[in-house]
């Protein structure tokens, strides 16, 4: 049999007997799990770079605000220097002695001391304050205890004399103040919050 044989092929014929080969239906591609692993890595580092961002993007933010408050730190100490001694000069003239001086020196004592009040003005412009501990309880935080005094009229562990004043800068403490602690009186109660009601 050729190819140009034009009888039909007979049922002996095995490749007639052969069904037709039918086409696959198309199928819809599997998700490759790899495809999905490398997405899911992919959201998961975006979203710690962005949270990356946005803890660098607070730290700047707080160390700009600490720059801002805390950055004249060491001037303002140098600075302290001349307010104690503008203090002292002060505190070195009793009012008898400035009863008793002339016109013109009250004129330079009241000068020194609207100099004095400035500066304290201007250092608590920029966030420099004056603590004053006398009569409060010790606070080893705040204060530095020079020495100890024996007094009964006033409770154990309480200052009774400032040597120094102690400044804050912000919350921070900037200097400590020298002080004299009493000792040898009853203890301090202790300090009490605003939410302790007493019972009634």
């Amino acid at each position: 049999m050729n190819d140009s044989d034009p009888r039909p092929p007979s049922d002996n014929d095995p490749a007639a007997n052969e069904p037709a080969v039918q086409p696959e239906p198309a199928v819809a591609p599997k998700p490759s799990t790899s495809l999905d692993r490398e997405l899911a890595e992919t959201k998961d580092r975006l979203l710690r770079t962005l949270a990356d961002m946005d803890n660098m993007r607070k730290r700047t933010e707080r160390e700009v605000a600490d720059a801002r408050i805390y950055g004249i730190s060491n001037f303002a100490r140098d600075i302290l220097g001349v307010a104690d001694n503008m203090h002292r000069a002060m505190a070195a003239l009793d009012d008898e002695l400035r009863a008793k001086a002339d016109e013109p020196t009250k004129v330079l004592l009241e000068g020194v001391e609207l100099t004095e009040r400035e500066l304290m003005n201007v250092l608590e412009k920029h966030g420099v304050k004056r603590i004053e501990p006398l009569g409060q309880k010790f606070d080893p935080n705040r204060h530095q205890a020079m020495y100890e005094i024996e007094d009964l009229s006033v409770p154990a562990g309480s200052v009774i004399q400032v040597m120094q004043a102690g400044y804050l800068i912000g919350d921070r403490m900037l200097r400590p103040a020298l002080v004299a602690v009493a000792k040898g009186g009853a203890k301090a109660a202790p300090a009490t919050s605003a939410n302790d009601n007493p019972a009634q």
